[in-house]
């Protein structure tokens, strides 16, 4: 059983991954796909007189600051556009794909953070209003059920909260969480670079693999901007039981064939 993060950045081929679906759902593999969606939420933010606000952790992670509005334009990207059009393809290619959200069915539940402590302009600051959360639970039962009968869950990074608010989640941590809770043996997370590199952006300082045990010091050393929480997620996904993470190449051909063959950044 396989998951796959796709989709969020820049320059993925969606129209490669989803072919790559078909041929290797085709051999029998159970999948699981996860999107995202932030380029087109931050285009369609700035059409909206609402842009997007970027803030960074205490710990050096940069995330985005999501209010209300920003969440509602969220919902309408991701769990409508992009899920929609993914499944729609996906369909076409003889998938019997099934969008949702993680508030369906409770599917993702997660802790509202609510405030987030960030560095600004050198200074610590507090942002309060904060629609996003750290995932908590999935719902394995439901996912089983999907995937026993032969769909492929398509599932958009939002989560539902204690108190049954929507919330923003990162879809690579979405993907680490359920690749552990289903007991994946891979979790491919595609991405606009070939994978982790020592001397970003240089593209040929692909580091091809990484030891468990040192994804920490990895991360911690050679890890910027969103490559940060893509570790952070494979970390975590790893500690709870994941066989391997492998984070590739989603701009060319056949992106989740060539990472199942270990073409990226492996962590094993």
């Amino acid at each position: 059983m396989i998951v796959t993060k796709a989709g969020g950045s820049v320059g993925l081929d969606m129209e490669a991954v989803c072919a790559d679906i078909a041929a290797v759902t085709g051999q029998g593999t159970q999948i699981v796909l996860v999107h995202g969606g932030s380029h087109e939420t931050n285009l369609i933010s700035e059409k909206l007189g609402h842009p997007p606000r970027f803030v960074t952790s205490v710990s050096g992670h940069v995330s985005r600051y999501t209010d209300r509005q920003t969440l509602e334009i969220f919902a309408m990207v991701t769990a409508g556009r992009i899920n929609t059009l993914l499944v729609e393809r996906l369909q076409q290619l003889k998938v019997n794909a099934l969008g949702l959200s993680g508030l369906d069915g409770r599917l993702l539940e997660a802790e509202r953070k609510g405030v987030l402590r960030i560095v600004e302009n050198g200074k610590r600051k507090v942002l309060r209003g904060d629609y996003s959360g750290i995932i908590r639970r999935v719902n394995v039962a439901l996912l089983g059920t999907l995937l026993a009968q032969g769909y492929v869950p398509v599932v958009a990074p939002r989560a539902i909260s204690t108190a049954s608010e929507a919330l923003n989640v990162d879809g690579d941590r979405v993907a680490a969480a359920i690749a552990a809770a289903m007991s994946a043996d891979t979790l491919v997370i595609l991405s606009n670079v070939p994978g982790l590199l020592s001397d970003f952006p240089d593209e040929s300082s692909l580091i091809e693999h990484i030891p468990a045990g040192q994804a920490r010091e990895y991360m911690d050393r050679y890890a910027q901007g969103r490559m940060k929480k893509k570790l952070l997620g494979s970390i975590e996904a790893l500690e709870k039981g994941v066989g391997r993470v492998v984070i590739a190449d989603g701009r060319i051909g056949q992106p989740l064939q060539r990472a199942l063959d270990g073409q990226g950044t492996v962590i094993d």
